[in-house]
């Protein structure tokens, strides 16, 4: 029951034994534990609520202390999985998250490639129609798992007369949080604008990625896959073709699959994601990438909704999930109309204050020829101030991967007076402390 806690914080001294107060119920429904961390799965005593939206039970109270037990009236490590593997989701639903939302799916993809731009960004906004009414997960960043697990640490800490529990920082150096640059290739047109797009982030010094596709929806030449490397940003693969039926039958996910499989392997490529980030965290045990990067925090302006309500990294099975953080530029241009940065702003703000992974998805295929190249400039131009005056990782996707899985190695021991941390890759991380004030949780650094 503290599997969740340790693999986040790294704090494998934490105190106190989680243990729960009775059996739990037979369904999992949402609860709240207290009243600004909503949570799904099964409680003990009572019955959880179906809907995400409706009053539910808060669980808080029934949290007993007795020395170095904590008694909960749930199985933390099972809500932490539920929320970032999106098991709340209604079964009785679909991947898409609305009635019908399969056969509209699949009448959108087959008439796509005749529809002209305009005409698409009209029907996606028609598709999204009412996404601001949905309370879960909360808009525009969620930060569940994260408090969750904030709180949780803070009982542990409360069981032992309020003792600092040391843990590994979450990012090498001391970094406050961590950034990412990812660039999705959905046409020819993107093809030939990926040099100017590179030639764009190597003049502000911003490493990227570059996912491409790599049937169909146009001709990968060396020279083109050459120039990405050499000019040092990462391949990486997207999909097998972007017709956005990768995970709409297990049979034909399967065969999918292992194609894709052998283009990451011809590429070299250490990392996936999956069109229109579409996505089933059940089957990535067939995916043979160290990491993922197809899972929003908030999935309201996705056309598969849900998210994983986290700002961290998170391994699922072996492939480590880079969650998708911030809005995508596509949807913030065509869908929300917006052509600032005060989306962007906000939600790098909500992630920084909980030192999570800033990650944004940009197009070659569509910032460019009007004003989303000056505002994606812009952003560029923010991300080098918060490495300047916040002390922000900006670092390729690969690199991130690189660094959580050393982390996940490390350990902190006791040395003297104080601690030092144990592992590969523990000469870049620092000990930081977690300490509990009035309930909250704070962290000192040594």
């Amino acid at each position: 029951m503290r599997k969740g806690l340790t693999e986040y914080f790294r704090c494998t001294h934490a105190p106190g034994d989680f243990t729960l107060t009775g059996c739990l119920s037979q369904e999992s429904g949402y609860f709240s534990f207290g009243p600004d961390i909503v949570c799904y799965g099964k409680t003990c005593p009572g019955v959880a609520s179906e809907f995400s939206n409706s009053n539910f039970r808060d669980v808080l109270a029934d949290v007993r202390l007795n020395g170095s037990i904590i008694q909960l009236p749930f199985d933390p490590d099972e809500v932490v999985d539920n929320l970032r593997f999106e098991r709340y989701l209604s079964p009785a639903g679909n991947r898409y998250g609305r009635p019908n939302a399969s056969l509209i799916h699949d009448m959108y993809y087959l008439v796509r490639p005749l529809l002209p731009k305009s005409v698409r960004k009209h029907l996606q906004r028609a598709y999204l129609t009412g996404w601001q009414r949905l309370s879960f997960p909360k808009w525009p960043v969620d930060t569940t798992v994260d408090n969750l697990l904030e709180r949780l640490l803070a009982l542990s800490i409360r069981s032992a007369q309020m003792r600092p529990v040391p843990f590994v920082w979450f990012w090498p150096d001391g970094a406050t949080a961590a950034a990412i640059m990812t660039h999705d290739v959905e046409t020819e047109k993107g093809v030939q604008l990926s040099a100017s797009l590179m030639d764009v982030d190597q003049s502000f010094g911003i490493p990227a990625s570059f996912q491409i596709v790599p049937e169909q929806r146009y001709k990968l030449t060396e020279k083109y896959l050459s120039n990405l490397r050499e000019r040092g940003f990462e391949v990486n693969v997207q999909d097998l073709n972007h017709d956005g039926r990768l995970f709409s039958d297990w049979a034909e996910f399967k065969r999918r699959v292992a194609k894709i499989n052998q283009y990451g392997r011809e590429l070299g490529a250490g990392g996936f994601r999956s069109a229109v980030l579409y996505r089933d965290q059940d089957w990535y045990n067939l995916l043979e990438f160290e990491y993922d990067m197809s899972v929003p925090n908030v999935g309201h302006l996705e056309a598969q909704r849900g998210g994983c309500c986290t700002v961290m990294p998170y391994f699922v099975g072996d492939v480590l999930e880079l969650p998708v953080t911030t809005t995508q530029d596509y949807s913030l241009f065509y869908i929300l109309r917006d052509y600032s940065l005060d989306l962007w702003e906000r939600q790098t703000d909500l992630i920084m204050e909980k030192h999570g992974l800033i990650s944004f998805v940009v197009h070659p295929d569509y910032i460019f020829g009007g004003p989303e190249l000056r505002i994606y400039k812009d952003l560029l131009s923010y991300l080098i101030r918060l490495r300047a005056e916040k002390n922000v990782w900006i670092a390729t996707p690969g690199e991130v991967n690189h660094w959580w899985r050393q982390r996940a190695q490390m350990t902190p021991v006791e040395d003297g007076d104080g601690w030092r941390i144990e592992g590969p890759g523990s000469e870049r991380a620092r000990i930081a402390y977690a300490v509990a004030t009035n309930g909250q949780l704070e962290i000192a650094f040594q």
